[in-house]
């Protein structure tokens, strides 16, 4: 039986709020996510959940290797989420690519795989909601990104390389929502 959303809610405002524009974002795709819950079918309890919990691992009480995927992860796992949002947060926007820069592809492939779809729902409302909570273009929010890291971390090159996967999974997440439209989503 999935958990209550008001505990992830609860969960992600212990961690993160406070923390400026990483709740300001986690807040606005959380509540994302609960509307276009509302509006279609598509985005089910666990892809709600995971929204407002895909970044707890920046908490830096949280931090273990300082991978917040993994991080985040392997905290939800220990308190008992479920598999599939433990999931989520572990794989989601590309984490498989920056775990391959970080050196930590084998700690990643040792935490359960999630729903193709739900991965690219998650997808595409991380790369649609900006730092501050905007929803913004795939391409803005890419770029957002990578001007925040030079080209020699891991962050950049893992977005770099990642980034046609990223703007597909966007768009199928898109796709999938079909003609749900919570505020004005755009896609790349």
């Amino acid at each position: 039986m999935e958990k209550p959303l008001a505990d992830a809610r609860a969960l992600a405002a212990r961690w993160l709020q406070g923390s400026g524009d990483r709740w300001d974002h986690v807040r606005a795709m959380g509540l994302r996510a609960e509307a276009f819950a509302g509006a279609t079918e598509t985005v089910s309890p666990i892809v709600t959940r995971a929204a407002w919990l895909h970044d707890v691992g920046y908490a830096p009480a949280l931090a273990r290797t300082g991978f917040h995927p993994l991080d985040g992860a392997t905290f939800l796992a220990d308190n008992g989420e479920s598999d599939e949002v433990v999931a989520l947060v572990a794989h989601h926007s590309g984490a498989a690519y920056e775990a391959e820069e970080r050196g930590l592809a084998k700690a990643l492939a040792g935490l359960p795989l999630p729903s193709a779809t739900d991965l690219d729902l998650i997808t595409f409302l991380d790369l649609t909601t900006s730092p501050q909570g905007d929803v913004v273009t795939v391409e803005q929010r890419l770029s957002e990104i990578l001007s925040r890291y030079p080209e020699e971390d891991p962050v950049h090159r893992a977005v770099t390389r990642s980034r046609p996967e990223l703007i597909a999974s966007a768009r199928r997440g898109r796709v999938s929502l079909g003609s749900a439209d919570v505020g004005s989503t755009v896609d790349a």
